[in-house]
């Protein structure tokens, strides 16, 4: 799809995809056709340090240098500066052709695996690379796990532990294991697609069965307002994240009704002032139709509506991190991306961005995630141009 905000913004903007069957290594097995997008190439020559590191850690590295560079970041000192990195099981392919690679000849595993497999390993590279000394940690919440670094890092900004965080919403790097795994849930799409790979995302439409993967990731730098250095995004006006205390991977439509309210109320803004959602928006059955009754629970029918997942896929732990972005870009460049797919929605009572982009002044947003184990999250932006 692309690498670098520019290049999303105008596959957001013009609706493109990169949807297909998947032909890393690793994706598929005895004749699989596990459906989704993948980043083809991923510029890391200049990280001439850089040995041993997954492809998820070689996406991160590409991700916090434009970011880096876009907050100036090199002008703080390093000591200042955190990285909060989202998402657990996040190297999952690597793995999986690291055991395979060496099956049959166990003793001469590279050493670098006792590092390489630890979740940390991502954080300690970025932070080595960027010479990053403040906090850095991972925070794990599922397909939540981009909104959770997101408040991790306005609580590390907050408390005064640094200056600026970077929240990451890692690259989760799936192997055909994890797409199976999906799959027997029914979760991941199925097979109904098999001839169309680009219509098999359809978040909110008759025809969706599940979601399609989409590699992705994604970061935003976390500061006062007082402190910037360069023109922000918008402003974080209020944010929730909350457990309804169940394992199971079907949504809670009280938590999420729950997650909104909460994040409105500490936002000081109403119902009536959202004028754009970001949903979580997935493309399953349940899913789907457990979040447009949230919405018209908490009064949110007026808002425009499109889903980043049917442009992008699902990123899993990137996700929350990456649909903020969309949100973003949105806001600063006066528009709302259309929604792929969406021939027949499910609910026609909700204003839809379909077939194409088209000109809107957002001032309110509300940015929406969920994650297996009971998990809903809300973040409000305001956008400050206004």
């Amino acid at each position: 799809m692309g690498q670098g905000a520019l290049q999303i913004d105008r596959a957001l903007r013009y609706g493109g995809n990169a949807f297909r069957f998947m032909n890393k290594p690793g994706r598929q097995r005895n004749g699989s056709r596990f459906i989704g997008s993948e980043i083809d190439a991923c510029d890391v020559s200049k990280f001439t340090s850089i040995r041993g590191g997954s492809w998820s850690s070689e996406v991160a590295l590409a991700t916090i240098d434009e970011c880096w560079a876009d907050a100036k970041l090199a002008e703080i000192d390093p000591s200042r500066i955190g990285l909060i990195v989202g998402g657990t099981n996040l190297q999952q392919r690597d793995l999986v052709l690291l055991h395979d690679a060496y099956r049959d000849r166990f003793e001469f595993l590279r050493p670098g695996y006792g590092r390489m497999f630890l979740d940390s390993d991502i954080g300690a590279i970025c932070s080595e690379i960027f010479n990053i000394t403040g906090t850095v940690y991972t925070v794990g919440g599922a397909s939540a796990s981009g909104h959770l670094s997101i408040i991790k890092a306005i609580h590390a900004v907050q408390s005064g532990e640094v200056d600026a965080c970077i929240a990451l919403g890692a690259l989760t790097d799936l192997s055909y294991w994890e797409c199976q795994g999906f799959r027997a849930l029914g979760a991941m799409g199925s097979e109904r697609y098999s001839d169309a790979p680009e219509q098999a995302c359809r978040p909110f439409d008759r025809g969706h069965d599940g979601f399609i993967y989409g590699e992705s990731c994604g970061a935003v730098v976390i500061e006062r307002l007082k402190d910037l250095r360069s023109t922000p995004y918008a402003a974080i006006a209020g944010w929730s994240f909350v457990n309804d205390g169940h394992r199971n991977p079907d949504p809670s439509l009280d938590g999420e009704i729950q997650a909104i309210r909460i994040a409105l109320e500490a936002s000081g803004l109403s119902a009536r002032d959202i004028d754009y959602i970001n949903p979580h928006g997935t493309g399953s059955y349940i899913g789907d139709h457990t979040e447009l009754r949230a919405f018209r629970a908490c009064g949110l029918e007026h808002a425009a509506i499109n889903a980043t997942k049917s442009i992008l896929g699902h990123g899993i732990s990137s996700a929350g991190t990456v649909e903020v972005i969309a949100t973003l870009l949105q806001m600063r460049n006066g528009y709302l991306h259309p929604t792929r797919n969406l021939l027949e929605p499910i609910d026609n009572d909700f204003h839809w961005i379909r077939g194409e982009a088209v000109p809107n002044k957002i001032q309110n947003a509300l940015c929406m995630s969920f994650g297996f184990g009971g998990i809903s999250s809300a973040i409000c932006l305001k956008n400050l141009l206004f």
